[in-house]
């Protein structure tokens, strides 16, 4: 819990002020004179004037966000003397440059995120397959588990060497969302030869990313070693007389290749709302052993009827630890920022159109989560993680909603083209619309968070 706190707590802190950094580092270059920098809303809690006269920089207590206050004659009466460093006499291009500063600022912190991550090297699994699921695409294609992917891209392009199983996924998640066919060069083993196999995840209607997603294509994860882990006392596991570090090699007729095809099989022993018992073959110490196990049924949130045997099932996949060079390295940043930008705009667009389930909207308490769970994993998945917080906080800054900074680039835009500011009273309508339509999305987020946390 305290680990959770801190990550978000920091997370807040370093996005919202990169974001509001930009938007004050651009005023002055333009001339602006900036009252206040404020990370966070609400009371102050701490206060630092460098200069008298100059910007006042303020930790506020509510840390959902921040502002930076310029001298703006809408505002408050500004002296004569001062008239040439208010926002609102600026040119329109500097008004622009000030606004959009950032968002753009987010979009550069996730580019050198990723970039640090590729510099200071980032353990993912090896990009060896599991047993896909039955019936699914991988399985149709001629994938059987255990396969090492060497290359892969979508088809019409050239194929590119796939460093991780994360990699792997990102292309994945691409390729369908996109509709399109997907090329693997896959090896039955590591050093051996390999064959190209085409995915056709062109038959898939996609609306969204999701674990459902991978198991139509039936790749749900990295190849683990079909190895127990810690068994329960008095679980099924434990009453049949499995113990930790059994390797399993065969279930019923089903020749075992992962950890993930064992937890399928387990899951499907259910006949007629009954638990099946399963034959087991076994190896501890080099000795082969024939077990009966018998997983019971137990309620689950999403499924009141799931066979469990009591025990982790699956060791960890190997890993291999991810470098890339200093050119090489902020290329890809920049090339992960824009895939991940255009994917979340992407994303959007099908939820408000209806192609995208509104759940995909998350809101501070699972962003906390995924900041605990993400900081515990190590730096580099901490960094990863703040990347992709601060590309979603850049692009949804850059929407064109008129109480966020792009829709102040919205007003801008009209005045470019008609040669007039809007109105007073049509710029009343449109905040009060921004207003209503952000606070739903804030509901939508907070009751997300709440069934997918506590559901």
């Amino acid at each position: 819990m305290v680990t959770t706190l801190v990550a978000f707590v920091l997370a807040l802190g370093i996005l919202i002020a990169v974001h509001e950094y930009g938007h004050y580092r651009v005023a002055v270059a333009c001339g602006v004179k900036v009252l206040r920098f404020s990370v966070g809303f609400g009371k102050v809690l701490l206060r630092w004037q460098p200069r008298a006269g100059g910007t006042e920089f303020v930790l506020s207590a509510f840390p959902l966000g921040g502002y930076v206050r310029m001298l703006d004659e809408r505002e408050a009466p500004v002296p004569a003397a001062e008239r040439h460093l208010a926002f609102n006499t600026q040119t329109l291009p500097k008004r622009a440059a000030i606004v959009a500063a950032g968002p753009l600022a987010n979009l550069l912190l996730a580019v050198l995120l990723y970039s640090a991550v590729n510099w200071y090297g980032v353990d993912e699994p090896k990009p060896i397959l599991a047993a896909p699921v039955a019936g699914s695409l991988a399985a149709e294609a001629g994938l059987r588990g255990g396969e090492t992917i060497r290359q892969a891209a979508m088809v019409g392009d050239d194929l590119e060497p796939v460093t991780s199983f994360e990699d792997l996924r990102w292309l994945l998640t691409q390729a369908a969302l996109n509709g399109r066919d997907v090329t693997l060069e896959a090896a039955r083993s590591e050093h051996g030869g390999s064959q190209d196999i085409v995915l056709p995840l062109s038959r898939l209607s996609v609306k969204e990313a999701d674990a459902q997603l991978f198991r139509r294509i039936g790749l749900m994860g990295p190849w683990t070693r079909p190895e127990m882990g810690d068994i329960l006392l008095g679980s099924p596991a434990e009453k049949a007389g499995l113990r930790k570090g059994d390797l399993v090699h065969q279930v019923g007729e089903v020749t075992i290749i992962d950890g993930q095809q064992l937890r399928e099989l387990i899951r499907a022993s259910v006949v007629a709302g009954q638990s099946q018992a399963l034959a087991w073959r076994v190896e501890r110490a080099g000795v082969m052993l024939n077990l009966e196990v018998l997983p019971q049924l137990q309620s689950d949130s999403n499924n009141p009827a799931v066979p469990r045997i009591g025990a982790f099932v699956g060791g960890p996949p190997p890993m291999i630890t991810v470098y890339r060079g200093p050119v090489e390295g902020l290329w890809n940043g920049v090339v992960k920022t824009w895939e991940v930008s255009a994917l979340t705009l992407r994303m959007m667009g099908r939820m408000v159109i209806g192609e995208a389930s509104l759940r995909n909207i998350s809101g501070p308490l699972t962003i906390a989560d995924y900041a605990g769970k993400s900081a515990s994993l190590g730096l580099s998945q901490y960094l990863v993680f703040l990347a992709l917080i601060s590309v979603s906080l850049g692009v949804l800054n850059l929407l064109p909603l008129p109480v966020l900074d792009g829709g102040h680039l919205m007003y801008y835009l009209w005045e470019a083209v008609t040669g007039k500011a809007v109105s007073d009273a049509w710029m009343e309508r449109l905040q009060r619309g921004g207003i209503a339509v952000l606070m739903a999305m804030m509901s939508i987020a907070f009751f997300n968070d709440v069934t997918r946390l506590f559901g």
